[in-house]
């Protein structure tokens, strides 16, 4: 006699590619990025539904991500680096201007060639190191560091200064975790502080201003400092326990820019006050420490460095947008992982999730 089966049980072999604690991290913080949108979003009609379907496709590219062993990730290293370059050349050339920034190209789709580099940066990087592993030097993070400079020269050009921080902040940490020296870290920063002046002259003048503005956003309240202006009244308003979800004043009369994308995180404060934003950081806390912890028990050179890399990403992400919306770092356009409205930011973080689940999978099943 045939036993009936459980959907559990129908399921469940599809279902144990995932990182227990991972998936649940992330599922808290998608959840609270819903419910935040809701509220943020409300003058948005279909901001939800769309951004329910932008999670289903995450999931799904996380599911694929994670079912791929790491050695076939690493065949994947270079040919994902090279047309991620090719593609911010040929944006360079034939790119699609918008509001002042030449970032995407229609390839029969439009598409936004930075966002490939911040996977495929550190699995080059990783590449890279795993196959001149146990012979690592100075010629060695010199070619790296050329890797590394190529794309975000491009991408700095377009100009996007946001996108490419990430992508510096994940190619730092493969060449960081690959055993660059501290003597060479402190003399790279005392270098890069004596440089500001020329970086300065370098900066386009939107970037200046930005800068400016994070010093003292009163100059121009109702233009280039109108942004964290509102921002920080938003997060200050919260106070303790915030003013409640859907009472938030400053989003719903409209004072907080941007408030779906870049800014929800001053929609969450106000809403749900110092409390809230706690709660909200430990859970990144939380996803950073088990990135880290995936990293550390890797089983190959290539996967700890891929592993450290991709966290870096993740905390890069969320401490960016949380300083900017505080008025702490510059206003650079970086969303709020897992949270902000959008598709392509979020996609990208699923399926740097999934190579994380990926490198713990294969470990244990190595181990087995």
């Amino acid at each position: 006699m045939r036993r009936h089966r459980s959907p559990w049980q129908a399921i469940k072999p599809y279902m144990t590619v995932f990182d227990g604690p991972l998936a649940i991290i992330l599922f808290l913080l998608m959840s609270v990025g819903i419910v935040t949108l809701y509220s943020a979003g409300i003058d948005f009609p279909g901001r939800v539904e769309d951004q329910l379907r932008n999670i289903i496709v995450a999931f799904i590219v996380m599911w694929i991500a994670a079912n791929v062993p790491p050695q076939t990730l690493m065949r994947f290293a270079v040919p994902l680096y090279t047309i991620g370059v090719s593609l911010l050349i040929a944006v360079a050339l034939f790119g699609i201007v918008k509001k002042g920034s030449r970032r995407w190209i229609n390839v029969g789709m439009v598409l936004q060639p930075s966002e490939i580099m911040k996977i495929a940066m550190p699995l080059m990087l990783a590449w890279y190191f795993q196959k001149r592993e146990g012979a690592v030097g100075w010629r060695e993070f010199l070619v790296a560091a050329a890797i590394l400079i190529l794309p975000i020269a491009f991408i700095v050009r377009q100009p996007d200064l946001g996108t490419a921080m990430l992508v510096l902040a994940a190619g730092l940490a493969v060449i960081f975790l690959a055993g660059l020296s501290w003597r060479v870290i402190i003399g790279a920063v005392v270098a890069g502080l004596a440089s500001m002046p020329l970086v300065w002259h370098g900066m386009h003048d939107y970037q200046r201003e930005r800068v400016l503005t994070l010093i003292d956003p009163t100059t121009d309240p109702l233009g280039k400092g109108f942004h964290i202006i509102q921002s920080t009244i938003a997060v200050g308003s919260g106070g303790i326990t915030g003013k409640g979800w859907l009472n938030g004043t400053q989003a719903h009369l409209e004072f907080i820019p941007e408030r779906t994308t870049d800014f929800i995180f001053a929609v969450f404060a106000e809403e749900f006050g110092l409390i809230g934003c706690c709660v909200l950081m430990g859970l990144y806390l939380l996803l950073f420490v088990r990135g880290l912890m995936i990293a550390a028990n890797a089983p190959t050179f290539f996967t700890r460095l891929l592993a450290g890399a991709i966290t870096t990403i993740f905390f890069t992400y969320a401490f960016v947008n949380m300083g900017m919306v505080s008025g702490i770092i510059p206003v650079v356009g970086v969303p709020l992982p897992l949270m902000s409205y959008g598709g392509t930011a979020l996609v990208t973080l699923g399926f740097g999730a999934g190579i994380l689940m990926s490198i713990q999978r294969h470990r244990k099943l190595i181990q087995t």
